[in-house]
């Protein structure tokens, strides 16, 4: 075969091609993604043991291997890097370990791997392995739940069938890794080289908002391909794996911060309204109306409030995040920051310009007692125009501030209930 092609020419040309002859709406999303071969010896990655096809989360990839295989069975690979592709598995392993720090890629592969199988299972024009991974046996064989594989699609996605199999203990001194738990160890004896297919890079996610748009297209696109192919579809059934846009707390935290410490004008006695110059001070029918104070720009700088609970445990990389984005805020809106550090009682206070935070300086010692009420009486005393608590809200709050309160509480926290104010999950 030339290894001069065409643009719109790859490997899996005729692959998809089939697709889109048996399943025109869902096999159509084959048209949505990027193709790409790679040459001999050439793998995505330079650590990774390429299969015949793989995919990064934006572009599937074929090796010289796949062109071998017959027009099924690559079908059948083209379809199941397609649904790796719009149900966002590369992105959300990425976001699993950013949240975690430590998520396993190749447990996560089979969890991947055994739902988008099982949805592809019904399809008779396309050759799945006689012993590839599929989510109801997985269920029953390694958590000893028996489930009906219609019923399974509908209740199980990745991140949940992850989590119920990392029964991974903690690191040995020798490899720093951790040791697999009979669940772990039972799973991974299922992978094989060819299950080894999502291969993320440091591209494969993008900013928050274009991940959260990103996910919210890609489900449009799914339901929509599904409703139009029927029983033809690609999915079994409208999974409970179809990827959720969430709104990034940056983009929400800049929401609310901008409205609470936006410059508000205030009134100017010494100077009549535009209104009341406009009438010359009279009615129509000539009477003097009162006088109606202008308004005026203020002058006062905004000032945010954080308070930071140093007893409970952020992690490093989250609270990085957490102090660019707070940084970023108040250099754009020109507002002072008062840093509030403790627990059960106040250890550090300190005012900062606008852009700076010193936020990444801050250890968590984590397990100590909380009280956020002399931290809040703390930050109130400066009187900031809305404050920020960044914490676990592991701890009693017997002071309600007068200006608006943002919880900031890690991922794993979200479910918890603020004594007041709004909750914000950083994830």
């Amino acid at each position: 075969m030339a290894e001069e092609r065409a643009l719109h020419s790859h490997r899996g040309t005729r692959a998809v091609q089939r697709l889109v002859e048996h399943a025109p709406s869902s096999g159509g999303l084959a048209l949505w993604v990027h193709h790409r071969d790679l040459q001999a010896h050439a793998p995505v990655d330079a650590a990774a043991v390429v299969p015949p096809v793989a995919t990064d989360g934006h572009t599937v990839f074929y090796a010289p291997a796949f062109e071998q295989l017959p027009l099924p069975r690559q079908a059948a690979l083209v379809a199941h890097e397609v649904l790796h592709i719009a149900l966002r598995h590369a992105q959300r392993y990425l976001a699993l370990q950013q949240r975690t720090g430590d998520a396993d890629l190749q447990l996560f592969n089979v969890c991947a791997d055994a739902i988008v199988n099982s949805a592809l299972a019904h399809l008779a024009w396309l050759q799945l392995p006689r012993d590839a991974v599929q989510l109801d046996r997985l269920l029953t064989g390694v958590l000893g739940l028996p489930q009906d594989v219609e019923a399974a699609l509908l209740e199980w996605d990745v991140e949940r069938l992850y989590r119920a199999i990392d029964d991974r203990a903690g690191a040995t001194t020798s490899t720093r890794q951790r040791r697999d738990g009979p669940r772990a160890a039972q799973v991974r004896a299922l992978a094989r080289e060819e299950s080894a297919d999502l291969v993320p890079s440091a591209d494969t996610r993008g900013a928050p908002e274009d991940e959260a748009a990103a996910a919210r297209e890609w489900a449009e696109r799914l339901q929509r391909a599904h409703v139009g192919d029927g029983a033809h579809s690609l999915l079994r059934t409208l999974l409970a794996d179809l990827p959720r846009p969430r709104t990034p707390w940056e983009q929400a935290l800049r929401a609310q911060l901008a409205h609470g410490l936006a410059q508000r004008p205030g009134l100017s006695w010494s100077r009549p309204a535009r209104s009341w110059l406009a009438n010359q001070g009279r009615t129509r029918a000539g009477r003097r109306l009162p006088w109606e104070p202008g308004t005026t720009a203020s002058t006062r700088v905004p000032r945010l409030a954080v308070v930071v609970d140093v007893s409970g445990s952020i992690d490093a990389a989250l609270l990085a995040r957490f102090a660019g984005e707070i940084e970023s805020i108040t250099r754009r809106l020109e507002a002072g920051l008062v840093l509030v550090v403790g627990d059960e009682r106040v250890r550090h206070v300190e005012s900062f310009e606008p852009g700076r935070s010193g936020l990444q300086e801050i250890s968590f010692r984590g397990g100590g007692g909380t009280d956020f009420t002399p931290l809040l009486e703390e930050a109130q005393r400066h009187r900031p125009d809305i404050t920020v608590v960044l914490t676990d809200l592991q701890g009693p709050a017997r002071l309600r501030p007068r200006c608006p309160v943002i919880w900031a509480v890690p991922e794993a926290f979200r479910h918890a209930v603020p004594p007041f104010g709004r909750l914000l999950a950083l994830h």
